[in-house]
């Protein structure tokens, strides 16, 4: 039976869509955007910024299904410049480390917003 994920740290959805669900032991995350629910809005400081932004909501959300960042099994990334991957890279890996997960990363035109990033996963409940 599917279940819906909500985490009260994460900022609210910008369309009809959940943080999260979950099925069996595995989470299925919506895409997170540098949205900062503190601030309640878009943070500032470019690629680097956005992109810890979207990896601490990514976290809250696994979370709150039961699952860490070290249980996401594979990510998919979204960057409106990819000359922006490298920067992208460097923090992705001061959450992942290097036991990162499998990713496909794609440069898009846009983003809600006018973000420079937007990360989904799918990871396993412990």
């Amino acid at each position: 039976m599917k279940k819906i994920i909500t985490s009260s740290k994460a900022p609210e959805a910008i369309g009809p869509y959940s943080h999260a669900n979950a099925y069996g032991n595995l989470i299925f995350t919506s895409g997170q955007l540098p949205i900062c629910k503190k601030l309640g809005g878009v943070v500032e400081g470019g690629v680097v910024a956005q992109s810890r932004q979207s990896l601490e909501n990514l976290k809250s959300v696994l979370e709150a299904g039961g699952g860490e960042l070290q249980t996401v099994l594979k990510t998919t990334c979204y960057l409106t410049d990819i000359a922006d991957f490298a920067e992208f890279n460097k923090v992705y890996q001061e959450y992942f480390g290097s036991d990162c997960p499998a990713r496909s990363c794609f440069a898009v035109k846009d983003l809600p917003l006018g973000v420079k990033v937007e990360i989904e996963a799918i990871a396993f409940i412990k």
